[in-house]
């Protein structure tokens, strides 16, 4: 092809050239709130457990009952002005006891997720740090406790200390935080041979605070994510083991054992399994479309 002169058109200087900002400067954490915002589903996710959160925490101050009190003479109440949920077969307020089960579910979850947060980011991150014998070690450990069934774990304990939220608690503590130390340990390897951990090491800092300085806050997306998927799953499990009877004593209530009391009774009043399922349902769908956002909008590789 014949290049000429025709084809060439000078610049016009008649005015400067200017540079358009193509996107505002931000950080990584204004980024990624940004872009969770934009997400409908994960902000759905988020007001409606910001909202369950309130209820469970000022649901039960709003009618003059508590989830202990058995009155007889009002048991199996339909929804109306008093009881907003109804009542149980022993007369008790549905609304106060949705209530305080949803508390001490959260409750659990909560807990669960702060296990995972201490002791699976710790383990994980300090065995793939050091990595060589070290890790082959203590992966060997979590593959020990790993294979040890969740629910033999719980029965044991509920024959040692008896039912409760303590005992749920201590058997999660037990073998919950493997996936997380896995998690984090598979991070870790990757990140303990960037650059910057090797000039930290090189200016002599030491393992500690490469861990916890340099290490843990570079995987701490991945590591949120993975604790708004634990909570619900915690729940889940005492939900299941509050079902079969092995959670939550009486009077106490969960979401869990208000299931198993409400399907009992389905058939006559179905109002007392509608609403706990209501309510746990909401719980499980926002913490699912939550952490679904936040893997997202933490993703590096999604930004634009």
């Amino acid at each position: 092809m014949e290049v000429t002169k025709e084809q060439f058109k000078p610049v016009d200087k008649s005015g400067p050239v200017k540079e358009a900002i193509v996107r505002p400067s931000l950080t990584y954490w204004q980024d990624a709130w940004r872009r969770l915002k934009k997400n409908k589903l994960a902000m759905f996710g988020l007001i409606t457990l910001v909202l369950l959160i309130l209820f469970a925490i000022f649901g039960p101050i709003f009618t003059s009952y508590d989830y202990a009190t058995q009155n007889y003479n009002i048991k199996n109440l339909k929804p109306n002005g008093e009881h907003w949920f109804g009542t149980d077969d022993f007369g008790r307020d549905l609304w106060v006891r949705v209530w305080w089960g949803t508390r001490i579910s959260l409750f659990i979850g909560i807990t669960a997720a702060l296990i995972d947060l201490v002791v699976g980011v710790l383990y994980g991150g300090v065995s793939a740090y050091y990595g060589g014998r070290v890790d082959d070690v203590m992966q060997r450990i979590i593959e020990i406790i790993y294979a040890i069934p969740f629910l033999l774990i719980t029965i044991l304990m509920i024959m040692t200390i008896g039912p409760g939220i303590w005992t749920i608690i201590i058997a999660y503590s037990i073998t919950g935080w493997v996936p997380m130390a896995r998690l984090v340990r598979g991070q870790m390897l990757t990140l303990k041979e960037q650059e910057y951990v090797l000039a930290a090491r090189t200016l002599g800092a030491g393992s500690a605070r490469i861990i916890l300085k340099h290490l843990v806050p570079n995987a701490l997306g991945l590591i949120i994510v993975q604790i708004t998927f634990v909570v619900p799953s915690a729940i889940f499990v005492e939900a299941f083991l509050s079902f079969i009877g092995l959670g939550i004593r009486v009077p106490l209530a969960s979401l869990g054992s208000l299931l198993s009391d409400g399907v009992a009774a389905i058939r006559l009043y179905p109002h007392r399994v509608i609403f706990p399922t209501f309510v746990f349902s909401l719980i499980l769908l926002s913490f699912n479309l939550l952490g679904d956002g936040l893997r997202d909008a933490l993703d590096p590789k999604m930004r634009k």
